[in-house]
């Protein structure tokens, strides 16, 4: 593993880091920056580069459990709260009720997303399309949401953003974009939508992982791990920073710049690969 290659792995996990939970869809950037120009299966190998995508998502996933980690306490029953508190504040059945539909969908179409959906033009109608659906959800959005915080999503809503969320199976399509975007659709503010889809984030993206990392356990080899251990720590530092930002802006900004880019990155991806 040279230094450049090291290199790369940072370069890799920062990617990821500052776009896996913004509403701009990793999957359209890590198609530039690594399919178009880092080219890690040629030093990796199909299967290790892939495994590597698995490993610096994990690092994403540790930013959002350590930016919320008092919430994912008190929904694991780890603080001590009394029963008024724990009826008022967000459970973790609604999270999981929220879960239900993609997750279903995801394991039984699973083969045929990797398949048929996992290229270059699937990418681009997602982030497009995708771009068109947040603008919707600002103009047609409520002005005055009846949801401002996510203690206040019932469960009700919070099958409907999982619903919505079935949208981001389509690569390029985003799972921050869909659920933000129908959360604020639905009533809530984009902070407390934002809020839900990244808690929400944490088990599907973790047992979807989880899963990947066994199933592709050998090729955690001498020569990789260096290489996996430095996507996954600046995995970490970057979406750390990212998340942090992105929950004091988007309240303010809302969706409709986060579309723009979307369709300027289309554009990009368009004007150098075709």
């Amino acid at each position: 593993m040279t230094f450049l290659d090291l290199l790369k792995a940072l370069i890799l996990g920062m990617v990821e880091g500052l776009t896996e939970f913004a509403p701009v869809s990793s999957t359209g950037h890590m198609i530039i920056v690594d399919d178009m120009w880092l080219q890690s299966q040629q030093f990796l190998g199909k299967y290790a580069a892939n495994t590597f995508k698995v490993v610096i998502q994990l690092g994403s996933i540790l930013a959002v459990v350590i930016i919320f980690k008092e919430r994912f306490i008190e929904m694991l029953g780890m603080k001590k709260m009394t029963e008024a508190e724990k009826e008022n504040r967000l459970k973790l059945t609604q999270v999981l009720v929220g879960l239900i539909p993609a997750g279903v969908l995801g394991v039984l179409f699973e083969d045929y997303i990797d398949e048929h959906l996992f290229s270059l033009s699937t990418v681009l109608i997602g982030l497009v399309v995708g771009a068109v659906f947040m603008i919707l959800a600002d103009i047609f959005g409520k002005k005055q949401p009846s949801i401002q915080t996510v203690d206040q999503i019932t469960y009700k809503k919070a099958f409907a953003v999982g619903l919505i969320q079935c949208l981001s199976l389509w690569p390029g399509f985003s799972r921050s974009g869909s659920t933000i975007s129908g959360g604020v659709l639905l009533g809530m503010s984009h902070k407390a939508a934002a809020d839900f889809t990244f808690i929400m984030a944490v088990p599907i993206m973790a047992g979807a992982s989880f899963l990947s990392l066994v199933k592709n356990w050998q090729y955690f080899t001498m020569d990789a791990l260096p290489f996996f251990i430095a996507g996954f720590i600046a995995a970490f530092v970057f979406a750390l920073v990212s998340i942090r930002f992105f929950l004091k802006l988007i309240n303010r900004i809302k969706l409709i710049p986060f579309a723009i880019y979307r369709i300027l990155l289309a554009g990009a991806i368009y004007i150098l690969y075709f």
